[in-house]
């Protein structure tokens, strides 16, 4: 076995603006066309916008889709320096960094625009590469305090000092903050007392005083400066101690925070974890283990026993139980064999596979996942609104205050200045929003991660929001509640006639047909282990059925029109015909030319989690349920007593059942459409969230749907909507904590109850409980998958 671990291409972000198309088949051709060409990746038309975005990986790439889509047809416009960059910025743990970020930005010669992502650390910029290059924008972040760096770019190990100096830095701060206060005690009048103060400061403020520096450089009173003010506001008043022990509570508030947000990052990051770096191909009967970013689409690679699956593909040998929970949600493995599809992230079980790769590492089902997290990642919430205008606000109220507090007491009132001074001061501490603006967004990418790791996808806070206050939902019928299949439901034979050799005579007459309930029959018998046999003289009834010989006898299958026609239907056929067809089934009469042999009966068959589903929906409060299909209303309303659901609406157009979902909005405001992303998708888009099952694989269910059940599994549903509810008690939670201890500690402030320690504590304090309390949604029990473990 060999090892390829070439380095990986770096790869460049292509936007530009493509002129002539006329609808979206223009756009989904040249996704289509450019997607194929070698060193392209991530092909996306934005037909409305007419922009074009790629990955290119080949230096030459970028010439050929130029050439390409000019060979469509349609013209590029001539933007050639304008590129969009990804950025990896690092430490940025709070609004304030993400203020330094347009501090340093807005201006630029050159910049078009950015988009500042603080939970995955990510700036994308769009900008006229040959104005203002990559390294210029790394250089002004540098400039307030930031690191930055491509994103994709492998990190360099770090030293000691870069990876453990904040931590260093807090821990001396620390011990020497504890030796002043045990000098204080020992040596009252002492002169090492302050010595180890200023020490304790010095150390605490190595990583602070540069960053808030470089805030008030660029207009910015972000929370670093104003935690300087307040160290040097208590040495003016000749409070050591409190300068210390706030340099040092702040500077260890900060190290908890960042590994706080490292682990909500992390619950992400480790969906990129799911699949290996490495597949294992076979090449001239041999293995050769080389890096997926290599691996071309139909290179075959080999799966052994326990094995993470690295890359989309399709079986071509073996069989294998695969564990698909990590994708789907689904907690039963799946029996996977010759011509099934496997999805990257997914484990292998006891058995050895080979499989045909079908897509590219950056064109997998997991890589379609993670690329709509993150954009939900940076998508606002509702609440997230209120925060930031909140915000916004809060800080310069407080600025003003803390100024009034300071000046007008001593001024007006003759009041000591040192005491109300050193007021003003703690409302400095408290000045900064940090744990109400990072209260929603934490709690959005923990409600995320959570949902994807339980194969539910949800693509954004609004939608997020959207799904915890559903009133009512609408659901498909075929495909969403039954299993989209017909299915062999009763057998009924008469007149002397077995079941099983009804079943052969009926098997026997379609094994030339086609027609979804001769192939229902097929399958039926082939499940029995009944075996057709040749027929003779066949002939198709068009709109009635067929006739055909078997040894002598002439047999006939067909519906209730063509044995009326023959003279055969007899009142124990027609009280049959009639039971079954106010059960919403599709009968099919089997005879020969002198009776009726038997009767078989075809539907759809309800899934099996369809009953309990509508009645945990209930149970959550979900005022109201609807069924919309084409079918006819005996089928409906069967099926819909079947299941449990009150209203059914039948014989729809595509264009009816939008008009009642509309209706729905009308009455009861939030409302959701779950269907399969791709027939129902003008149905979904009138709803308030549109949701699609069964989409993993799917590449248009994953762009349509507001959010996304991976797993052919309709019981993911209520687990979808316990998850909204719970991210928005959390989100409330988080903004009333952050809200309520500001207050308290303004109150406590002004009247001087508060001190310098006790409202630095209670900041950082409150932006660690926000997270925490965040971080619990990625506990949130799923009640079915753990009953499902006991079965």
């Amino acid at each position: 076995m060999s090892i390829h671990n070439n380095d990986k291409p770096k790869s460049e972000t292509l936007q530009c603006r493509i002129e002539g198309m006329d609808c979206p088949d223009c756009a989904a051709k040249i996704e289509k066309v450019l997607s194929e060409l070698p060193g392209v990746t991530e092909v996306n038309v934005d037909f409305a916008g007419e922009i074009l975005s790629a990955q290119v990986l080949l230096p030459d790439a970028l010439k050929q889709i130029h050439n390409t889509v000019r060979s469509l047809g349609y013209s590029i416009a001539e933007d050639t320096h304008r590129v969009t960059s990804v950025l990896r910025v690092e430490g940025m743990d709070c609004a304030e960094e993400t203020a330094l970020v347009e501090k340093a930005l807005t201006g630029l010669r050159g910049l078009e625009r950015f988009d500042v992502n603080l939970m995955t650390e990510r700036l994308t910029v769009v900008h006229d590469n040959s104005a203002l290059p990559v390294d210029y924008l790394i250089a002004a972040l540098d400039g307030v305090g930031l690191k930055a760096a491509s994103f994709g770019e492998s990190k360099e190990v770090a030293g000691f000092w870069l990876r453990h100096g904040r931590l260093v830095s807090t821990l001396l701060a620390g011990v020497f903050t504890a030796v002043g206060l045990s000098l204080h005690f020992i040596y009252p009048t002492g002169p090492w007392e302050k010595v180890v103060y200023a020490l304790a400061i010095l150390s605490g403020g190595w990583y602070i005083a540069p960053k808030g520096f470089a805030a008030v450089r660029h207009g910015a009173l972000d929370m670093n400066f104003l935690m300087i003010v307040a160290v040097v506001g208590a040495l003016f008043i000749d409070a050591w101690d409190e300068a210390a022990m706030v340099i040092f509570l702040f500077s260890l508030a900060q190290v908890l925070d960042a590994r706080a947000m490292d682990r909500a990052r992390h619950a992400v990051r480790a969906l990129m974890e799911l699949a290996p770096p490495v597949a294992r191909l076979l090449r001239d009967d041999s293995e050769i283990t080389v890096v997926v970013d290599q691996v071309q689409v139909d290179d075959v690679f080999r799966l052994r026993p326990g094995e993470k699956i690295p890359l989309d593909g399709e079986v071509i040998d073996g069989r294998s139980a695969v564990n698909q929970a990590p994708i789907t949600g689904e907690s039963i493995p799946v029996d996977k064999a010759v011509g099934d599809t496997l999805y990257a992230g997914s484990i292998n079980g006891q058995g050895s596979l080979d499989v045909r790769v079908t897509h590219l590492v950056a064109d997998t089902t997991l890589a379609h996942i993670i690329h709509l997290i993150e954009e939900a990642q940076a998508a606002r919430a509702p609440s997230q609104a209120f925060v930031d205008r909140f915000a916004r606000i809060y800080t310069p109220a407080i600025l003003v205050l803390a100024i009034l507090i300071a000046t007008i007491p001593p001024l007006v009132f003759d009041q000591e200045f040192g005491d109300w001074f050193y007021r003003a001061l703690v409302l400095l501490v408290i000045a900064c929003p940090c744990a109400l603006v990072i209260s929603t967004p934490v709690a959005i990418v923990s409600g995320l991660a959570r949902g994807a790791r339980a194969g539910v996808l949800i693509k954004g806070g609004v939608h997020l929001e959207n799904a915890g206050h559903l009133k009512a939902l609408a659901f498909d019928k075929t495909g969403t509640l039954t299993m989209g299949m017909p299915q062999v439901q009763n057998v009924e034979a008469i007149n002397h006639t077995s079941q099983e050799e009804l079943i052969h005579i009926a098997a026997s007459l379609e094994s030339r047909s086609e027609h979804p309930l001769g192939q229902a029959i097929q399958e039926y018998a082939q499940y029995n282990g009944i075996e057709p046999v040749a027929i003779d003289e066949f002939l198709s009834l068009t709109g009635r059925g067929v006739r055909g010989k078997i040894g002598r006898q002439t047999y006939l299958l067909g519906n209730h029109r063509l044995f009326e026609e023959q003279g055969l239907c007899g009142p124990e056929v027609e009280a049959i015909l009639d039971a079954r067809e106010r059960e919403g089934k599709t009968v099919v009469i089997v005879g020969n030319s002198e009776k009726v042999l038997g009767l078989i009966s075809i539907a759809d068959s309800v899934r099996p989690s369809a009953r309990d589903t509508i009645v945990r929906l209930r149970n959550l409060g979900v005022d109201h349920i609807t069924m919309l299909t084409g079918d006819n209303k005996g089928t409906a309303r069967a099926i819909a007593e079947q299941i449990g659901i009150d209203d059914a609406k039948a014989e729809l157009l595509p264009a009816d059942k939008v008009q009642a979902v509309t209706d729905l909005v009308d009455k009861y405001g939030k409302v959701g459409m779950v269907g399969d992303g791709v027939n129902d998708a003008p149905a979904m888009a009138a709803a308030t969230t549109g949701i699609a099952m069964g989409a993993a694989g799917t590449d248009a269910a994953l762009e349509t749907a507001d959010l996304v059940l991976m797993g052919d599994d309709l019981s993911r549903l209520p687990f979808a909507i316990r998850l909204s509810r719970a991210t928005l008690r959390t989100i409330r939670q988080n903004i009333s904590v952050a809200l309520g201890l500001k207050a308290i500690f303004i109150a406590l402030a002004i009247p001087g109850y508060a001190t310098l320690w006790m409202a630095v504590f209670a900041d950082m304090g409150a932006s660690l409980l926000v997270i925490t309390n965040s971080l619990r949604l990625l506990r949130l029990r799923d009640e079915l998958a753990s009953s499902k473990k006991y079965l």
